[in-house]
């Protein structure tokens, strides 16, 4: 049972799983983190309120957010084929992880920028900074901790996303898990699958919370 073509397939899908999700966190994040920074700063707390703009992007936020993955991977099939040719495999499952990630990314940057103390955004305004410059200099800066944190969790759960996506042959270990666990009662592959999707989880989980305690300059202080 355990021979060399079982292995292979085992390493394959660590590395189709792992494609994805570094992927998808990165596509995710380059839509992701425009997003939650315009809802910090257009909320009506925030450096440039803007009703119309939080309103737009919150209500496109929480529609995403409230359909569950799987549907929304099946939604997303004609959208996928038109982008990459296919509904099925690594690649294309990055399309649906993307569109399902992103509002979810962009509410975690949104919440890690509201814990920034207002009081060293006012100093900044003070001393004659620009909103772009508060932006990039002030808030972003500040809350890097807490945006480390945020991603964490983020590829965390697109990592679960990723494997879920194997029960529509979406690749990786989930479709292992799903192919030989399920539809071939092969228990000991379907624990193997899942004993390294702890192991990946476990790996993101700590070099995650590592750097955000590296960079939080309050525990520094204390």
């Amino acid at each position: 049972m355990w021979d060399s073509s079982v292995i292979s397939m085992l390493v394959e899908g660590i590395r189709d799983t792992l494609y994805m999700t570094i992927v998808s966190t990165i596509l995710g994040y380059a839509v992701g983190l425009p997003m939650g920074v315009l809802l910090a700063v257009t909320d009506k707390d925030g450096i440039k309120p803007n009703a119309i703009v939080y309103k737009i992007l919150d209500v496109i936020s929480n529609i995403i957010r409230s359909i569950p993955f799987l549907i929304l991977l099946i939604l997303l099939i004609p959208f996928t084929r038109a982008l990459v040719g296919k509904s099925y495999g690594s690649t294309a499952t990055i399309v649906p992880l993307v569109v399902c990630a992103a509002p979810y990314i962009g509410r975690m940057v949104e919440s890690s920028l509201k814990e920034v103390d207002g009081g060293v955004v006012e100093a900044a305004r003070a001393m004659g900074a620009t909103n772009w410059q508060i932006i990039w200099k002030v808030l972003l800066v500040e809350a890097r901790p807490s945006l480390i944190v945020g991603a964490t969790i983020c590829t965390g759960t697109i990592l679960g996303y990723s494997a879920m996506s194997g029960t529509v042959g979406g690749g990786g270990l989930g479709d292992i898990a799903v192919r030989y666990g399920y539809y071939r009662w092969q228990t000991d592959i379907m624990i193997v699958t899942v004993v390294l999707l702890i192991i990946l989880f476990q790996i993101f989980q700590n070099v995650g919370m590592k750097c955000s305690s590296k960079l939080d300059h309050r525990k520094h202080i204390s």
